[in-house]
């Protein structure tokens, strides 16, 4: 030991570091929760939940339309609408007095189906089961059945009826076996929408099946309950596959 004595100190030592992610360290977007790179915000793909429905006189496509507002008000979310392909001749849908269908909502393809991370299907009940224009769709997806491209996605129903026992409940229960042979996760709504599901002083369709309307001859409008079960089954039906559902 020199003069003085004592030990030399030892350098300090500095803590050990992780190696820089690039991904990790991105700035945060704290209203969107989203990373920034660059000074770009990345975007986060939404959950798409496909509307598909058949409407011959408008009801089952104004109840879709409401399920899309519920869909779309989830953060994450987005509802996309489709129909599926007529099979009637444009004469006897003259003859039946149809109203035209416009271009707004597009036909669906089959090949389509796997970009979905849920379905609700709606269509018009013909004495107690779909109407034939849906189950001609659901027969021509034999190939994505072959293969169970579909297993595993939620989906769920909504109906119109010309009358109020003309089979709201029997229309969804038979429709069941479509998801079934698929594998698909049948979401049903229960008595979750409090606003109306147990109240006696209004007609109304709908049940824990699923949003409804009474068409009656055709010419009845869906009642604003019956448009806000359909938005709350949208509301709903998001709620369900976000929990299924990893994001992209």
């Amino acid at each position: 030991m020199g003069k003085g004595g004592g030990c030399i100190p030892s350098k300090k030592r500095v803590p050990d570091e992780d190696p820089p992610d690039p991904a990790r360290d991105q700035p945060i977007d704290t209203q969107n929760q989203t990373p920034i790179q660059n000074g770009t915000q990345i975007t986060t793909k939404k959950l798409k939940i496909f509307i598909i429905f058949y409407s011959m006189y408008g009801h089952v496509e104004i109840m879709a339309k409401r399920i899309r507002k519920g869909l779309n008000s989830i953060d994450g979310v987005e509802g996309v609408l489709y129909r599926v392909p007529e099979t009637l001749p444009v004469d006897v849908l003259e003859q039946m007095r149809v109203p035209p269908k416009g271009n707004e909502v597009p036909v669906i393809s089959v090949d389509d189906l796997v970009n979905a991370n849920g379905f609700l299907f709606g269509f018009p009940a013909r004495y107690g089961t779909m109407a034939a224009q849906m189950k001609a769709f659901f027969d021509s997806t034999e190939q994505l059945w072959r293969e169970q491209k579909l297993a595993g996605v939620p989906a769920g129903f909504f109906v119109s009826t010309g009358t109020q026992g003309g089979g709201q409940e029997t229309t969804v229960y038979t429709a069941i076996t479509q998801l079934v042979h698929h594998g698909m996760i049948y979401v049903p709504i229960g008595y979750t929408f409090d606003a109306g599901m147990f109240k006696m002083d209004s007609i109304r369709g709908g049940s824990p099946y699923g949003a409804g309307v009474f068409s009656g001859d055709g010419t009845r409008e869906p009642s604003e309950t019956e448009l806000a079960l359909a938005e709350h089954q949208g509301k709903y039906m998001a709620s369900m596959v976000k929990r299924f559902v990893q994001p992209f």
